[in-house]
C-alpha cells in the first residue's frame, strides 16, 4: 500500500518463541491460546495464506487485520479485511493496523506486524518541487521524523 509506513515486524520475537517451545521452556497451552473472537474473525475477516502453521503442520495460517485509531471511534478494534483498508486509507488521516497469523486448527497466535495506514502518509511521499523546493521539503521531512523518534 502506497501511505504504508512505520512498519514493525515481529519475526524475531515469533522465532524466539518457537525456539522456546521446541527448548521446552513454554508448553503448547502457552503459545496455542487463541480466544474464540480471534478465531472468529479469522474464518470471517481473515486473509488465507500459503504458510502451515509452524505449531501443528497440517494447517495454514489466516492473517488477520485489526484497525485502532482516534478518527474510528466506535470502529476502532475491529478486523477489518485486507480490501477494506485502502478504502479506508483514503478516507481517514491516520491509523494503526495490527496484522496477527491464526492457525484455525490448533489455535496458534502470534503479531506479525504492525503499520501506520492513512492520508497523512500522502503527503510526506510527495514528488519535490525542483531542487530548492525539494532540499527544503527533504529537511522538513527529516526533522519530523526527527520529533516523531524522539517522543
Amino acid at each position: 500500500m502506497r501511505t504504508q509506513r512505520q512498519v514493525v515486524d515481529y519475526s524475531l520475537q515469533k522465532r524466539a518463541v518457537l525456539r522456546d517451545l521446541l527448548a521446552g521452556r513454554v508448553g503448547t497451552y502457552d503459545v496455542c491460546d487463541a480466544s474464540p473472537y480471534l478465531k472468529n474473525a479469522a474464518r470471517f475477516h481473515g486473509e488465507p495464506t500459503d504458510e502451515r502453521c509452524p505449531i501443528c503442520r497440517s494447517e495454514n495460517l489466516t492473517h488477520v487485520h485489526y484497525i485502532y485509531g482516534d478518527e474510528l471511534k466506535q470502529s476502532a478494534g475491529q478486523a477489518r479485511t485486507l480490501a477494506e483498508l485502502p478504502v479506508l486509507a483514503m478516507t481517514l488521516r491516520e491509523f494503526q493496523v495490527f496484522v496477527v497469523e491464526v492457525c484455525l486448527g490448533c489455535d496458534w497466535n502470534h503479531l506479525v506486524e504492525q503499520y501506520l495506514l492513512g492520508r497523512d502518509g500522502l503527503a510526506e511521499e510527495g514528488p519535490e518541487q525542483g531542487a530548492v523546493g525539494g532540499v527544503a521539503a527533504a529537511g522538513a521531512r527529516t526533522g519530523r521524523r526527527r520529533r516523531e523518534a524522539q517522543r
